[in-house]
């Protein structure tokens, strides 16, 4: 059976970039970046995407589109044998565990969002906001609602599979998303004293770099790229033969940028503005934020479309984490007695995230298991391990010869191949060392 592809070039690099760009460049880049220096943090920040993250983004969609498989089956293809089969389970169960916290998480944004168009905010202090978030999160019924909805809203898309489901609903949420985006940078700076929080980000005070901000840069990079679990493994496989994969990876990483880059020109210049503290850590986002659109003209508008902003971030997401899971058990039973349909694949998976969002709302610690076995062993063992494979693979030649397309020399093939050999892996290395810390 011909394998579905994604019917325009825009069409990938939309889905792929959408795939990349998720809480991570919303809620997590602004926060960290402000807890290590703002201007220091986005410059080694932009330097690992130069370095590290447009390699992986091509190393993913790379073994994709050369095997034209999900993880399942990408690597026994492209390695010969079935002795990287391990490493597309581990795909999986990344992507699963991911899946479990991530629609929770998504829950809080369309909670917030659902507040926001009541003006629930009115009246409240970052104390009170502080409370309200506890509270809200540890409202487990309403919670449910609120984490079922994103479920179902992915299942559907998953359901009417690439070129109506996921393509058709890129090409919608990305362009809402930048420009919505747009709307909320030129509404902040018109903000009194939001120039202060402008410098604040884009000035470098290199006193701010030391090991630590390089090694939270590099971690970012990789968690905000969603490298290392197999989405754009499974985009590249469905990606047109006709395009090239250096300038997707290249445009990919762009996009995926520029939201995390206009997320810090939103939020910098309204904690300056309002004179709180940039370095809130997690809670920024849904403590502080609310608390200074309340003090905003237009403070209504300014909520609703913030949440908005987090809520399609966050679904762009969910939908490649689906999309994973439900292309690699259409390919595990594809040669069994009883191959399983698109159809079927999403209603099991949908059942697996239900259950997953249940046991996260209820225990705790499942909620943070998931999240920092994803974050911090699972995703770089994952883009370790597919570096090594495909940094050797390309020593044969005839994987070099599949790299040397328009515009991609052969010498970029030989840099590329050790970048992904050397460089990578040990860089990847720092980071799981620090997740352990025993770096």
């Amino acid at each position: 059976m011909k394998r579905e592809a994604f019917s325009s070039k825009i069409g990938l690099i939309l889905a792929a970039a959408g795939s990349a760009v998720g809480l991570g460049n919303i809620w997590k880049f602004p926060y960290i970046a402000g807890e290590n220096g703002g201007g220091a943090f986005l410059l080694i920040y932009l330097a690992c995407v130069i370095v590290f993250g447009v390699p992986l983004i091509m190393m993913e969609l790379y073994i994709g589109k050369r095997s034209r498989k999900s993880p399942y089956g990408a690597f026994r293809a492209l390695s010969g044998s079935g002795r990287w089969q391990w490493l597309s389970w581990l795909c999986v169960l990344t992507a699963v565990l991911i899946m479990g916290f991530y629609f929770v998480v998504t829950g809080w944004c369309f909670s917030y969002l659902s507040e926001a168009l009541i003006g629930g905010f009115r009246g409240m202090s970052t104390d009170t906001l502080a409370e309200h978030f506890t509270a809200v999160t540890a409202n487990t019924p309403r919670m449910l609602v609120f984490s079922i909805l994103p479920v179902l809203v992915t299942s559907a898309v998953a359901w009417f599979a690439i070129n109506k489901g996921i393509e058709r609903m890129s090409k919608l949420l990305m362009p809402m998303l930048l420009l919505i985006m747009l709307i909320m940078v030129i509404r902040v700076l018109m903000l009194e004293g939001s120039m202060s929080g402008l410098r604040f980000f884009l000035h470098a005070d290199f006193s701010k770099i030391t090991p630590d901000v390089f090694i939270q840069a590099m971690g970012q990079c990789f968690f905000s790229l969603s490298i290392g679990m197999g989405t754009l493994v499974t985009y590249g496989s469905y990606m047109p033969q006709e395009q090239s994969l250096s300038q997707a990876s290249v445009q990919v990483v762009i996009l995926d940028t520029l939201v995390a880059f206009l997320a810090g020109v939103i939020i910098f210049p309204a904690v300056f503005s309002f004179g709180f503290n940039p370095a809130e850590g997690p809670q920024l986002v849904f403590v502080v934020l609310p608390a200074i659109f309340e003090q905003m003209s237009f403070s209504w508008l300014s909520g609703v479309l913030f949440f908005l902003l987090l809520g399609i971030a966050a679904i762009t997401s969910t939908i490649s984490l689906m999309e994973v899971v439900v292309a690699f058990i259409g390919e595990a039973t594809a040669t069994t007695r009883h191959p399983l349909n698109r159809r079927t694949s999403v209603c099991i998976v949908t059942g697996i995230a239900v259950v997953l969002v249940v046991l996260c709302l209820l225990q705790q610690t499942a909620f943070s298991v998931f999240e920092q076995l994803t974050a911090n062993y699972l995703m770089p063992l994952g883009a370790l391990c597919m570096s090594v494979l495909v940094g050797w693979t390309l020593s044969r030649p005839d994987e070099a010869a599949y790299l040397n397309e328009k515009g991609f020399q052969p010498w970029m093939v030989k840099a590329f191949s050790f970048v992904l050999r050397w460089v990578v892996p040990a860089m990847i290395l720092l980071v799981f060392l620090h997740g352990l810390n025993l770096f």
